[in-house]
């Protein structure tokens, strides 16, 4: 049957809700199941029966409506829980600390609510052990990693800070509350900012809204130490994750010893400056052909220039880095002057120009510059190669946090700063797949053109046994392009076993059946390995196009999940258990080469060179 409970919350709530909440349960048995219900006062709860009758219960399975417990306030759902079974059982309730008779082995997860109530869930599905560790089943893990994930989707960063230190500081409404239920809470509190602070690691590290969440929670924490020793533990965690630093014990914090000039500067976050960043750099030498360059935020024209000389073999003291800016304007850059400003974007397009403002390089010219450039990369070792590109593409993916892809996801058409590593890899993908084409298509004689493939056909090989699916796509995709696939001469001289070769590698990038081949393969690569990043954009675009974000103003809560199920991928493939290090030595040769790609990003002067090698019949 179904029941009706008019029921009174002992949380603290505004006035206006102090009048009883309604909550509305389809099985009996839920009400000693649900956190919300075991918390609930004894006085002002009715438990009303209504006349209506349901089916008797029968042993067949309950549909999903038939197990969902919304919790309404003020007419509205705020909170609506799916019943699922548990295979771990659930904690004793001495283990709990409250009045919970037996151990049950049915859970409840979130499916939708507002943001305050699902993080008030969450806070009371934590269970604390008598060391003040937790000891959580399956799903309160998986729901609190699924929030800490995604809350940027519904709450902004501030708002979580504000929410948390309410739920530290504030005191149950009505009746009382004894020290280990609030000792309970503030752990609970601070267990749930210890995970945060761990997953984020140094992503949010720069935020001034946590920045100053951490100086006011590690005050609170001051504060109470006196009162709840236990505490410590805590208190040793947050200093660990967040660089906190404590100059005296904990009895010197005592209400009549504590200092309020100590507890103002009690916060020292790690890296109070801002730290240099590595960046891709592009410096045109032609108006649409650039040097890709691995550098860093503080570069200056003069790293720049020398960088440039050397690659191109041309006498430094005839070149000058000019930034042009929007619509046209030309900035000569002087030699100390630096290229990027402190938003990490370059001071305009960067050209490298002779001194009499003339072009580097025509790629049109079948000059000596060309001649040497394929004959540079034809002496390369291709093993060699692919580990200098899986070097490359793990620094930039190991750097990745799986925030990244949300934001990216949801807040594309706005610049974040939250997405630059991601960027940067995506960037790198595009740069390595225009970079084969160039290569290919600025090599003039036929026979070195046909060994030039076929050195990235190999190259594209040791990727894949490098695990690195970034830079095997990019390889393959950019063979595969019209500019270079159309060189019929060319590919009719590739030896067969490099077009079998070639064949196999192409099957793993077929896009049919939703890249069944790609995943497949991927699947049974042993981590740390690098996945394709579009692909994966693409699986939490359909995922979020396919699914709305909010139910009747709810957080769509099940959406959420399969978004942070799909960025756990990012970490999967980061985490090496194995001692399966994706990176090796490579050589400095190799190495100073992929550091600076030379690149053509012009489709039309692309097909310009490529029908210029082989004109159409």
């Amino acid at each position: 049957m179904s029941w009706d409970c008019g029921l009174r919350y002992m949380f603290s709530v505004p006035p206006v809700l102090q009048q009883g909440s309604m909550c509305i349960l389809h099985d009996k048995e839920d009400l000693s199941r649900l956190e919300m219900v075991q918390k609930l006062a004894k006085d002002g709860c009715r438990f009303l029966q209504t006349h209506s009758k349901g089916p008797e219960r029968t042993s067949e399975p309950q549909s999903d409506e038939a197990a969902r417990v919304c919790l309404r306030e003020r007419g509205h759902d705020v909170l609506v829980l799916q019943r699922i079974s548990s295979e771990q059982p659930a904690l004793s309730a001495s283990a709990r600390g409250g009045g919970r008779e037996e151990a049950r082995n049915r859970r409840y997860v979130v499916v939708s609510g507002t943001p305050e109530k699902i993080l008030e869930h969450l806070l009371n599905d934590l269970t604390l052990d008598d060391d003040q560790g937790t000891t959580q089943g399956k799903e309160s893990d998986t729901l609190l990693d699924d929030f800490l994930l995604t809350y940027p989707v519904f709450m902004s960063t501030s708002d979580l800070c504000q929410a948390l230190l309410g739920h530290y500081c504030t005191k149950r409404y009505r009746g009382k509350e004894d020290r280990k239920e609030a000792l309970e809470r503030k752990q609970k509190v601070l267990h749930l900012v210890s995970q945060w602070m761990a997953l984020c690691k140094d992503f949010l590290r720069e935020d001034e809204h946590v920045k100053l969440f951490m100086k006011s929670l590690y005050r609170y924490i001051l504060d109470d130490l006196y009162e709840h020793p236990a505490l410590e533990t805590d208190v040793r965690e947050l200093q660990k994750l967040y660089q906190l630093h404590r100059r005296h014990t904990v009895d010197e914090y005592s209400p009549q010893r504590k200092s309020k000039a100590l507890k103002e500067n009690g916060l020292h976050s790690r890296g109070t400056q801002r730290e240099t960043k590595e960046v891709l750099c592009h410096v045109y030498i032609t108006m649409d052909s650039y040097l890709s360059m691995r550098t860093h935020t503080g570069v200056v024209a003069q790293e720049l220039l020398q960088a440039v000389a050397e690659r191109m073999d041309v006498p430094l003291r005839e070149l000058v880095l000019v930034a042009v800016t929007y619509p046209g304007g030309r900035l000569l850059l002087q030699p100390l002057d630096r290229v990027f400003s402190d938003s990490v974007r370059p001071v305009g397009r960067l050209h490298v120009c002779r001194k009499d403002l003339g072009e580097v390089l025509n790629p049109f010219t079948d000059n000596s510059e060309l001649q040497q450039r394929t004959a540079r990369m034809l002496s390369l070792n291709t093993w060699d190669v692919a580990v200098a590109l899986t070097n490359f593409d793990w620094t930039i993916f190991d750097s990745i946090h799986e925030q990244e892809l949300v934001y990216f996801t949801f807040s594309r058409h706005s610049s974040s700063s939250h997405t630059v590593a991601l960027e940067l890899l995506l960037q790198r993908f595009n740069e390595v797949q225009l970079w084969v084409m160039t290569e290919v298509l600025l090599c003039p004689t036929l026979c070195k053109r046909v060994q030039l493939i076929k050195k990235f056909i190999k190259i594209a090989a040791h990727c894949k046994a490098q695990r690195n699916l970034n830079c095997f796509f990019a390889i393959i995709m950019g063979l595969n392009t019209a500019a270079v696939s159309r060189l019929s001469q060319t590919w009719e001289k590739i030896p067969g076993k490099f077009k079998k070769l070639f064949s196999e590698l192409e099957t793993i990038t077929d896009p049919s059946l939703n890249h069944k081949a790609y995943r497949d393969s991927f699947k049974k690569m042993k981590a740390p390995k690098i996945p394709f990043p579009p692909l994966l954009l693409k699986d939490i675009t359909f995922i979020h196009e396919g699914n709305k974000t909010f139910h009747d103003n709810l957080v769509n809560f099940e959406k959420l999940h399969m978004i942070a199920d799909t960025v756990r991928l990012i970490r999967q493939c980061q985490k090496d258990h194995m001692g399966n290090g994706i990176t090796q030595k490579s050589s400095s040769e190799v190495r100073a080469y992929i550091d600076y790609l030379h690149i053509i990003d012009n489709q039309q002067t692309l097909f310009e060179l490529s029908h210029r090698l082989e004109p159409r019949a």
